[in-house]
C-alpha cells in the first residue's frame, strides 16, 4: 500500500471512530462510550504512528522523551500542585500509576506531533513556529477542559479552571514543540494534521 493510500485509510478510520463516539456520547450509552476513552487514545496514537514515514531511532527517542517528561509534569502537578494547579485524575482515562493515567503520556505525544505538523512547513522562525504550536495545544486544552471535567477525566479542587493551568500548558507545549521542530522529527501529512482538526471539532461539539 502506498503511503498516500495508507494515510487516507488511517484518516477514514479516525473520522469514523470519532463520529461514532460523538453520536454515542449523546445517547443513553454515554457511560459505555466514556469507558472507551483509553482505547480511543491508543487508537489515535496508533494511527498517528502508522502514518509516519520515518521510524528512526531519533524519532523514537523524541516520542519516549515527550511521553516521559509529559507524564512527569503531570505527576508533579497532581502531587505538589506546583504545576497546572490543584487537580486530580478520575478513573475514565484508564490504568493509573501513582494517581496519573498512563494514557496521559500518549496525550502529550499526540498533541505535540499533531500541532507541530500544522506549522512545520511554514516559512517562519523556529521559535515563532514553536510558540504557535504551543498556542494550538493550549487552545485545544481550553476547548477540552469543560468536557473533561464533566466526563470525569480530571477534577479541579475549586471546580474552576485556573489561569495558571493555561500558562503551564503554553510554556511546556512550546518547549516540546521547539524540541521536535528543531530536531526535525515532525511529519506533516493528512493524518498528523487531520487528527488535530478532528480533536478540535470533536471537543468543540461536545463543549456546546
Amino acid at each position: 500500500m502506498s503511503p498516500l493510500k495508507k494515510q487516507n485509510l488511517l484518516l477514514i478510520v479516525l473520522i469514523i471512530f470519532y463520529s461514532v463516539g460523538l453520536i454515542g456520547l449523546h445517547t443513553d450509552y454515554r457511560t459505555y462510550f466514556l469507558n472507551l476513552t483509553p482505547f480511543n487514545l491508543l487508537l489515535s496514537f496508533g494511527c498517528l504512528y502508522l502514518s509516519f514515514k520515518d521510524y528512526s531511532l531519533k524519532k523514537h527517542v523524541d516520542i519516549l522523551l515527550i511521553a516521559a517528561v509529559g507524564y512527569s509534569l503531570e505527576w508533579i502537578g497532581v502531587h505538589t500542585s506546583v504545576l497546572f494547579g490543584h487537580y486530580h485524575y478520575g478513573s475514565v482515562l484508564g490504568y493509573q500509576w501513582d494517581g496519573i493515567p498512563l494514557t496521559i503520556a500518549l496525550n502529550w505525544v499526540l498533541l505535540t506531533f499533531t500541532s507541530t505538523a500544522i506549522v512545520y512547513k511554514w516559512k517562519l522562525p523556529l521559535v515563532l513556529k514553536a510558540l504557535i504550536a504551543g498556542a494550538l495545544m493550549t487552545g485545544l486544552d481550553w476547548i477540552l477542559e469543560p468536557v473533561a471535567i464533566r466526563s470525569g477525566f480530571w477534577f479541579w479542587e475549586t471546580n474552576e479552571i485556573p489561569l495558571y493551568n493555561y500558562v503551564c500548558w503554553m510554556s511546556f507545549s512550546s518547549v516540546f514543540a521547539f524540541w521536535v521542530l528543531n530536531r526535525k522529527t515532525v511529519e506533516t501529512n493528512k493524518v498528523t494534521v487531520g487528527l488535530f482538526v478532528i480533536l478540535v471539532i470533536f471537543f468543540a461539539i461536545l463543549n456546546r
